[in-house]
This record gives structure tokens, sequence and C-alpha cells, in this order.
């Protein structure tokens, strides 16, 4: 009874391990989203000048980030439904490090939401758009 018991979970745990692996490999192997022509790419030159006026959604990524990867087409929504009302910039923290550090990013993605160069709200990990799309029509 109880080699048949250790049997069972052993089969399981090897076959969870398989299906997490070829999650993992899948997921990877995701092709990049371009990003909308209507969010600005953001670095450590043009930071500060681009956030100072307005309403501003930074989205803070790296290329290697899985759930970035999720949130991108999101981000690409986002942007689009904007309508000149506030924007949508991406900084690349494997790049602009420094950005990141200054705004203690800790964990990608993040994103932080501005009014005239000052940090309103911070949310970290995948959300929806409507989540988004809410939380800037509230600053208005």
């Amino acid at each position: 009874m109880m080699s048949t018991s250790l049997i069972i979970v052993v089969v399981l745990v090897v076959l969870a391990g398989f299906y997490l692996s070829y999650s993992y490999r899948k997921m990877k192997n995701t092709p990049d989203v371009s990003n909308s022509p209507k969010i600005r790419v953001l670095t450590d030159i043009n930071f500060q000048n681009q956030i100072k006026n307005g309403i501003v959604l930074v989205d803070f990524w790296a290329s290697w980030c899985l759930p970035c990867k999720m949130m991108a087409p999101v981000i690409n929504e986002v942007a689009e439904d904007l309508n000149g009302n506030a924007f949508v910039g991406k900084l690349d923290v494997e790049h602009y490090q420094s950005v990141a550090s200054k705004y203690n990013i800790r964990n990608i993605p993040t994103m932080l939401l501005f009014n005239n160069g000052r940090e309103i709200n911070r949310f970290v990990g995948a959300k929806s758009k409507d989540f988004l799309i809410n939380q800037i029509k509230q600053i208005k």
C-alpha cells in the first residue's frame, strides 16, 4: 500500500515537472510584441522631460521578463485608447538601470503613474487594460 502511494506521488511529480518545463519553454519562446506607435520609448536622457507634463503611465520592463511579455499587448491597447488625454511610456530596466534604481523598481513589470512629474501610484505585476484605464481616469 505504501509503495503504491509513493509510486503515484513520484509519477505525479515527474508529470508536473514535464508540464512546467514545457510551459516555460513555450512562454520563453513567445515572440516580442512590437510597441504601438503611441508608446513613447523612454531613456535615461528623455525620462524627466517626458513625465513632467500631464498624465503618464510608465511601464518598467525587460526583454527576458515573461510577465512583461504578457503585458505588452495590454500596454499597447491602453496607449491606443488614451486619445491624447494621457500617454504611455516604456523604459527597459536592463538598459536604463539608473532610472529604475531612482524609482526603486524591484520587480517587473512595474507601472508608475505620474501626474505632472509626480508619482501618483504604482502597480506591480500583470494588470488588465480596464484596471489601468480606470486608474488613469481617476486622476482627471
